[in-house]
């Protein structure tokens, strides 16, 4: 593995952050976006992100994609039963994204809009779809992707961690290849900041994670952003 980058900022607009995100060495990565009011989003995400990290622990590390689902059903029971027994969380939930690598496949289980991306040979390519309102009308050809980077609606969820007793949580694998670039990020960023500058980063800069943040705060930084970058030797 290439050197992994983080980073992560409240953003100009928020008071808190409500994002979170870990690195499980060396090769395991996670994302959360929380939502919820009174600080709950951040109750959710950091759930999300320690349930990941225990059960991961605890589970021999042949992980798949199988298991990282795993991991977020059991913290989707966790949030779930959490706000049951205290009002002030009731309603939140959180976004996943997580990505492990081993030998030469990439392993991944998502839910929400956070997104995980791969460039390789100079095409950046979305490898998650997000579970959104808007992403469900581009899909049926009702909605452009330019105007659901707009649309009023464009954070409404059809699928959260901690937010519905079902959950269906989008896994899969595939093969990875030497000089692949993975970018692990929440909405703060992919909302503020085009694919095509993603790409440019990701290209050029030294230190991508920190370049990412930038971008998104001075396209505005209208919301909590988080970022994991790791390339592939």
């Amino acid at each position: 593995m290439a050197k992994v980058f983080q980073a992560t900022n409240v953003g100009r607009v928020r008071d808190n952050n409500e994002d979170s995100l870990i690195i499980i060495e060396p090769t395991t990565y996670a994302v959360a976006d929380g939502m919820g009011g009174a600080q709950a989003g951040e109750v959710a995400s950091r759930m999300l992100i320690e349930t990941v990290k225990n059960f991961l622990s605890k589970t021999p590390q042949l992980w798949d994609e199988k298991i990282l689902a795993q991991a977020i059903l059991l913290a989707n029971d966790k949030i779930l039963n959490l706000a049951r027994r205290h009002e002030e969380y009731h309603g939140m939930g959180t976004t996943a994204t997580i990505l492990h690598l081993r030998g030469n496949q990439a392993y991944f289980a998502h839910v929400g809009d956070s997104r995980l991306y791969r460039l390789r040979d100079n095409v950046l390519e979305q490898i998650t779809e997000d579970h959104s309102y808007v992403e469900t009308l581009v899909r049926r050809g009702e909605l452009t992707a330019e105007a659901a980077r707009i649309h009023p609606m464009k954070n409404v969820l059809t699928q959260a961690v901690g937010a519905m007793a079902t959950l269906h949580i989008d896994t899969a694998n595939f093969p990875i290849e030497s000089g692949d670039i993975f970018l692990l990020c929440t909405d703060g960023l992919t909302n503020m900041v085009d694919d095509a500058t993603i790409q440019k980063i990701l290209q050029t800069a030294s230190e991508p994670a920190a370049a990412l943040i930038e971008a998104a705060l001075d396209a505005g930084g209208k919301d909590n952003v988080s970022v994991i970058v790791a390339g592939v030797d």
